[in-house]
């Protein structure tokens, strides 16, 4: 039987099969950053928990202000002031040492090189959430560029930038200063000048030394519940400031709620009832509330994302100076002329509602900007 003749292997043919065959490739290994891992786990109870607890701390400043007036008006009559300080600090206390049970957020431990804590704390959102993380390696993004201090004050956002820590620190400074206002107020009962400037408590004695007018005195059940009622106020307006900041725009609906600020703090001076001063510290108190929350909104919008967190920060700076100013006008002040210090006030909220106004640029409707 005859057989089929074998080609014969030649170099030649060796080398053509050789290069039809493809060469394998290596495959780069996988990696993902932690913004690809919070896609890829997505929306679950993890951030219902976390939209609960962060939305829950607004609710606890609210809480807080009026369990510490509750508290005030059952312990300074019967055990004094100093144990309500020490009762007060009861729950900072407690928030120092549940900071250790508190995860570090999964971003700060990348960028510090904690590549294994970052991957626990995704984990554990994972797992809440009941999904997978994504395949591959952790890797930290590369950033193109850091915010700057200098890019604040940069041509295109120095006035912006100005005229924002201006009103920062009018806002900080009206907020505080009618919370101090409305305690001493109160305490010296002198709105409509129904006690005379000379009914003083001298103080000292037998040991020489000057003596001192001294117009403190208890705070009687009404004073508390007036406390309360105006407290109350700062939730008030939240509707009306949505509805304000989104049709009307970001610097007119400041402009106008700092106007009404401004007003507010002279109406005090009127001789009214009981009923009246209530109703003018309700109203200054959410109308303060509406201008943290603006100017807030609008200071994380009108910067880039590489400036947002400096631009916030700055602003945050300003606002504890305009904090740390408030009680000498509202307590310094105000003991030799209330209708001086209720026109600073004012002054001062004038001043921000024209910054306001006049703000360079609306943030309404607009993107929030990624690079400068």
């Amino acid at each position: 039987m005859a057989t089929k003749p074998t080609e014969s292997i030649t170099i030649l043919s060796l080398r053509k099969l050789s290069l039809g065959t493809a060469e394998p490739q290596v495959k780069e290994p996988k990696t993902f950053t932690v913004e690809d891992a919070v896609e890829t786990i997505g929306f679950g109870r993890f951030h219902i928990a976390l939209f609960l607890i962060m939305g829950s701390t607004g609710v606890f400043w609210l809480a807080g202000s009026l369990l510490i007036i509750g508290l005030a008006s059952v312990v300074i009559p019967t055990i004094g002031w100093r144990w309500l300080i020490r009762i007060a600090s009861i729950p900072g206390i407690i928030l120092i040492m549940a900071f250790k049970f508190i995860p570090e957020s999964a971003r700060f431990n990348v960028s510090t090189g904690n590549i294994q804590a970052a991957l626990a704390t995704l984990n554990h959102i994972a797992r809440m959430n009941h999904s997978v993380m994504p395949e591959g390696k952790l890797v930290e993004p590369v950033l193109e560029k850091r915010g700057r201090f200098a890019d604040l004050l940069d041509a295109k956002y120095l006035r912006t930038t100005l005229q924002i820590w201006v009103i920062w620190l009018g806002i900080s400074f009206a907020y505080y200063g009618v919370i101090l206002a409305s305690a001493e107020l109160l305490e010296r009962d002198l709105v409509c000048g129904s006690k005379a400037d000379s009914e003083v408590v001298v103080t000292g004695g037998d040991s020489g030394e000057s003596q001192s007018p001294c117009y403190c005195h208890m705070f009687a059940p009404s004073d508390y519940r007036t406390m309360i009622i105006s407290t109350i106020g700062e939730i008030a307006l939240n509707p009306l400031n949505i509805l304000g900041i989104n049709f009307l725009g970001r610097r007119l609906s400041l402009s106008i709620t700092m106007g009404c600020t401004a007003l507010f703090f002279l109406l005090l001076n009127i001789c009214t009832s009981s009923a009246g001063l209530i109703g003018f510290l309700f109203m200054l108190r959410a109308l303060v509330a509406a201008n943290f929350n603006t100017i807030y909104i609008y200071t994380a919008e009108v910067y880039p994302t590489a400036m947002r967190a400096l631009g916030m920060g700055t602003s945050g700076s300003l606002c504890c100076i305009g904090a740390v100013v408030a009680p000498f006008i509202s307590q310094v002040l105000m003991s030799a002329s209330i209708l001086g210090a209720l026109c600073l006030f004012s002054s001062v909220c004038v001043v921000c509602a024209i910054s306001a106004f006049t703000l360079p640029i609306e943030t309404k409707g607009r993107a929030l900007q990624q690079v400068k």
